[in-house]
């Protein structure tokens, strides 16, 4: 009894031997760039971004003005009026920097603009992603781009120039 369930163990860990797993892995960051609307997105993304932070700089310059100012007056002034207008400076920079979080926070409007411009890109791949690795029977689909947690891929492993095909995007220079 005991050897043919010892058989049957070993008969089954060499069936599970056998069969491989197949897998691929994709360079996320190679395959957006090569994207035009990505490329497009990102430099739009980079222009509102710019804006706010001239914004910012420009609040801030201000606040620093003030002071400034308060520091010079501040010999002719009580000390009721120099709370005063400390307190003005500081809810003003306080300002600023709600300001600077409103935009630039980890749930700010520049994430949203990044998830409204992005996001439907980044969907449109792995989409195409997962449909390839259906398609090629493939296990798994790494992204090498996405930290030092592959240490060593072969390229023939490299499956990124075939999403982007899939897309539609081609790998020829311009004027080929």
């Amino acid at each position: 009894m005991i050897k043919k369930i010892t058989i049957a163990a070993a008969m089954f860990c060499l069936t599970l031997a056998t069969q491989a797993q197949k897998f691929a892995y994709v360079d996320m960051e190679y395959i957006l760039s090569k994207m035009p609307t990505y490329t497009e997105a990102q430099k739009q993304l980079d222009k509102v971004a710019e804006g706010w932070q001239k914004e910012v700089e420009s609040k801030m310059k201000n606040v620093d003005e003030m002071y400034k100012q308060f520091q010079a007056e501040q010999v002719l002034m009580t000390e009721p009026m120099k709370q005063q207008k400390i307190k003005e400076i500081e809810a003003k920079e306080k300002e600023v920097k709600e300001f600077q979080k409103g935009k630039f926070g980890p749930s700010g409007e520049l994430f949203k603009k990044r998830q409204e411009f992005i996001k439907p890109i980044q969907d449109k791949v792995y989409n195409e992603i997962q449909k390839y690795a259906v398609a090629k029977a493939l296990d798994f689909i790494f992204d090498r781009s996405s930290g030092p947690t592959m240490l060593y891929a072969s390229e023939k492993f490299n499956k990124s120039d075939d999403i982007l095909s899939a897309l539609g995007i081609s790998l020829k220079p311009a004027g080929q």
